[in-house]
């Protein structure tokens, strides 16, 4: 199993802690990381917008990034929401381990 990272953007931390709940006690990441609030500069619908954003970074296997992916989508209030995987090149073992497990239905 690959373990990757998922990241995405949501509008504040309340809705952030509540799609971090949802990924864990379904079991489709064994982390998220909700971070400190950023600005982020995008265009969109022909505008360029500034928004306060809150960054997750979810720790997940390929295997379960269709399911994350889908409840992301359900449980995310934009539009079109960033979700990004990025493959992990390398890892302490026991910790990509510890991934596999959490993630494993």
């Amino acid at each position: 199993m690959e373990t990757i990272l998922v990241i995405s953007n949501l509008p504040d931390q309340a809705s952030a802690q509540k799609l971090a709940a949802i990924l864990i006690e379904q079991r489709l990441a064994a982390c998220v990381n909700v971070q400190a609030p950023c600005t982020s500069v995008y265009r969109w619908q022909g505008q360029v917008e500034t928004a306060t954003e809150v960054p997750v970074f979810i720790k997940t296997t390929r295997e379960r990034y269709p399911a994350l992916e889908a409840a992301i989508r359900a449980n995310h209030p934009y539009e079109l929401p960033e979700i990004i995987a990025v493959p992990l090149v390398a890892g302490l073992p026991a910790y990509l381990e510890w991934v596999r497990t959490e993630t494993n239905i």
